[in-house]
């Protein structure tokens, strides 16, 4: 009777043990897809046409190993060319909007798409990256955004490897009200992901897990010292999330400024979508209709507690400071 009140003890045990371990193995399953939907993507496809063959005006020297300095930008007319000014950051902060009302102007030409090269697909080499872009005559200024390069590591030696004279825009937005934007994209394409306190926070409402890339992101004091290990202050434009809503012509003014173009984008480009909340187009590139951005674009963002934004408030408050200090612009996030 001994044994076989063992045995159905163990068993019991054995059922209890597997009924706890139930969430966990649930929540593994979550973040795993969660982690499989943040995972790097494919490079994009180069272009159909091949890139055009060096000519007197474009030495065989322009494309080198990656790593080669000194890398000169193709000449002549209607050639493609590597970039002479990149949209680097940051993730949620308002680079797509601010591209798009880039490319009204006509000396202004930009890659639609985010090549990802800094980061994701370096190992492709430069006559691959300068394959990607759009083709612009003399005069005109080749762009691209791809907002991961300011948080990624190798980013800055690569860019300054192709270019020392790169001109680098940073957007950058309220680091909660960016992190929480984050995690709304996210939940969108991963539903059943763990709450943003969750994730934001170790133990309940302990210290703050900056190991999570949303949280990360927003130490931009932290990112900016890297970059300036490569290049000076004044190659970078940093560019108001917030302003690029409230007032789009003035903040798009200033980059026309920075990249020494004429201000052609002016406020008779925008007008506030009340639904949306933010500034849409009157007239979009190469079209005659007013048009905002996609529909991903103004997704409304989960309830958050008070408490955790606070917390979040506190923990960044230093960080911003320092970015205030280094940039010399107070960006009002306390």
């Amino acid at each position: 009777m001994a044994g076989s009140s063992g045995l159905g003890g163990g068993a019991g045990q054995g059922a209890a043990l597997r009924a706890s371990r139930a969430p966990l193995l649930l929540m593994a399953l979550v973040l795993g897809a969660y982690c499989l939907r943040v995972l790097p993507g494919r490079c994009l496809p180069a272009a159909r046409a091949p890139a055009p063959a060096p000519t007197p005006s474009e030495p065989s020297s322009s494309v080198r190993r990656p790593g080669a300095p000194d890398l000169p930008v193709a000449s002549g007319p209607g050639r493609r060319r590597f970039p002479q000014a990149l949209i680097v950051g940051v993730k949620k902060g308002g680079t797509r909007a601010l591209l798009e009302f880039l490319r009204l102007h006509p000396d202004v030409r930009a890659l639609g798409s985010e090549p990802h090269f800094f980061d994701r697909c370096y190992e492709r080499g430069l006559a691959w990256y300068r394959s990607l872009m759009p083709r612009t005559l003399d005069g005109q200024i080749t762009m691209e955004k791809t907002p991961s390069y300011f948080v990624t590591r190798e980013a800055p030696r690569r860019i300054h490897a192709m270019s020392r004279d790169m001109k680098l825009i940073v957007v950058v937005r309220n680091p909660v009200t960016r992190a929480i934007s984050d995690y709304a994209q996210t939940l969108s394409k991963t539903p059943g992901l763990p709450s943003f306190r969750a994730l934001a926070f170790r133990h309940g409402l302990g210290p703050v897990d900056t190991a999570w890339s949303a949280v990360r992101i927003g130490l931009y004091a932290q990112h900016l010292d890297h970059w300036l290990q490569y290049f000076p202050l004044s190659h970078f434009l940093f560019v108001s999330g917030e302003r690029l809503v409230s007032d789009p012509a003035g903040e798009v003014g200033r980059v026309q400024d920075f990249l020494g173009l004429k201000r052609v984008v002016t406020d008779k480009h925008f007008y506030f979508n009340a639904t949306k909340g933010f500034p849409c187009l009157k007239k979009a590139q190469g079209g005659s209709r007013p048009r905002c951005l996609g529909k991903s674009k103004g997704r409304p963002h989960p309830r958050v507690p008070a408490a955790v934004v606070r917390r979040l408030q506190e923990f960044y408050r230093p960080f911003n400071l320092k970015f205030y200090q280094m940039t010399g612009q107070d960006f009002g996030w306390g």
